[in-house]
């Protein structure tokens, strides 16, 4: 009977070790086919299990990564925001309520519902006063292309955002202008029969030109030109009572802060990953800084995420924001698989498999790796001539996968970069 066993233990290592080959064989070819050719590509997969790599290649090269950064944001505030998200610090006085932002992006979002922050306000019989913090962030991050600021995806970061920092305009028959959410924007239209789209706001103000003949779509959202006297207007509009602009002190002694928790995390969490919004993830960066340090500076977060959970990478990060829209970051797939690897640490597999868009299903995987059973759950991330894909594999065989698919300076359409992607992936499912 042992013999038999030992035969069998045997067989089963070899045909494990065979299949092993014969798959790394087969993507290393893939890897070098004519798609590939002329870009830069870096593949990383780890079977978690036997605690190894699959394959590596390039994996230890930099590579600007796009959104799968956020993967960076999520494990930070994994680390150090708990369960629910700060909406607002405030201290009272007998007739006067004093409160400043932390950063948290849920105020009056459309895709984030259910904060506190604004009832707390609205039900508050006290004067409101809102104090502006000098210790903040520039609205747009280093490396951002300047010419994005008009698009939805860039919207501009602060201390207190409200309504996502975003306008939005609709389009209706017979209107002779569009209407804008929030109202307050209505007197800053501007009719402009030469503008080459439908709506445009001016680089240095809320601006808004708008060309009835170049309607795009029904509704388009804008970001608007944030500043600490604009939060206080949109407040008192929403509110529908004063708000007065005060500047928040150095330190304020001898007055009892409280702070209202307004939203679950997990809620940030699942919008950032699976519609991969940048705004989110730029505020996440602020709120931990804000917990911290009581300053709202992405550098400050990022330097102590550094500093404490990312000192012992092999390949240091360079990272400069938070949701990659930045040029400057850089990193390598071996790293991203480590780090995937560490949240995996942190919460349950089957929860943070709801976080992160599923293959097929949703978020910025709906469109790919179509399956009954998803088997792909992972972040993706696209600036122009760039690709990655990094997140978890789960084999027919019940073996779960790290992975980190990382393509830079590519000239062929990203369809045809995924298409063979897809096709590696399903040979990992299927094989291994």
């Amino acid at each position: 009977m042992l013999h038999s066993f030992s035969i069998l233990l045997i067989t089963s290592i070899l045909f494990s070790c065979s299949s092993s080959r014969k798959l790394n064989k087969e993507l290393s070819r893939q890897l070098t086919s004519e798609v590939f050719d002329q870009s830069f590509t870096g593949f990383a997969l780890y079977d978690l299990d036997k605690k190894k790599f699959v394959i590596e290649h390039n994996s230890n090269k930099y590579f600007t990564p796009a959104s799968n950064i956020k993967l960076l944001t999520f494990y930070a505030s994994l680390k150090e925001l708990g369960d629910s998200i700060s909406g607002m610090r405030y201290y009272t006085t007998p007739d006067s309520l004093v409160f400043w932002g932390t950063g948290d992006p849920s105020f009056l979002n459309p895709n984030l519902q259910g904060s506190k922050v604004f009832n707390f306000l609205k039900n508050s019989s006290k004067d409101l006063y809102f104090a502006s913090s000098a210790i903040t962030n520039r609205p747009l991050g280093s490396g951002w292309a300047w010419d994005d600021y008009n698009d939805a995806y860039s919207a501009e970061r602060s201390q207190f955002p409200i309504y996502g920092n975003l306008v939005s305009f609709k389009w209706k028959f017979n209107e002779p202008l569009p209407l804008s959410s929030p109202s307050y924007f209505s007197d800053f239209l501007i009719k402009d029969q030469e503008l080459s789209n439908s709506i445009r706001r001016d680089v240095d103000a809320n601006i808004f030109r708008y060309n009835l003949s170049k309607i795009e779509a029904l509704e388009t959202n804008i970001p608007f030109k944030t500043s600490s006297e604009l939060t206080a207007k949109l407040l008192s509009d929403t509110l529908n009572k004063p708000v007065t602009l005060i500047s928040k002190p150095w330190k304020i002694q001898n007055k009892n802060i409280q702070t209202i928790y307004s939203i679950a995390a997990d809620s940030l969490y699942k919008e950032m990953l699976q519609e991969s919004d940048n705004f989110i993830a730029e505020q996440l960066l602020l709120l931990i800084s804000e917990k911290i340090s009581d300053s709202l500076r992405t550098n400050i977060a990022i330097d102590h995420i550094q500093s404490i959970y990312f000192n012992d990478l092999q390949d240091q990060i360079k990272w400069v924001d938070g949701s990659g829209l930045s040029r400057y970051n850089l990193i390598s797939p071996r790293t991203l698989v480590t780090i995937l690897d560490r949240i995996l640490e942190e919460l349950p597999r089957e929860q943070l498999f709801k976080l992160l868009p599923a293959g097929g299903k949703e978020g910025t995987l709906k469109n790919w790796y179509a399956s009954d059973i998803p088997y792909i759950f992972a972040k993706s991330g696209s600036l122009r001539n760039n690709y990655s894909l990094s997140g978890y594999l789960k084999t027919k065989s019940g073996n779960l996968m790290i992975f980190s698919f990382m393509n830079n300076n590519y000239v062929a359409s990203s369809s045809e970069i995924k298409k063979v992607m897809e096709k590696m992936f399903l040979e990992v499912r299927n094989s291994y």
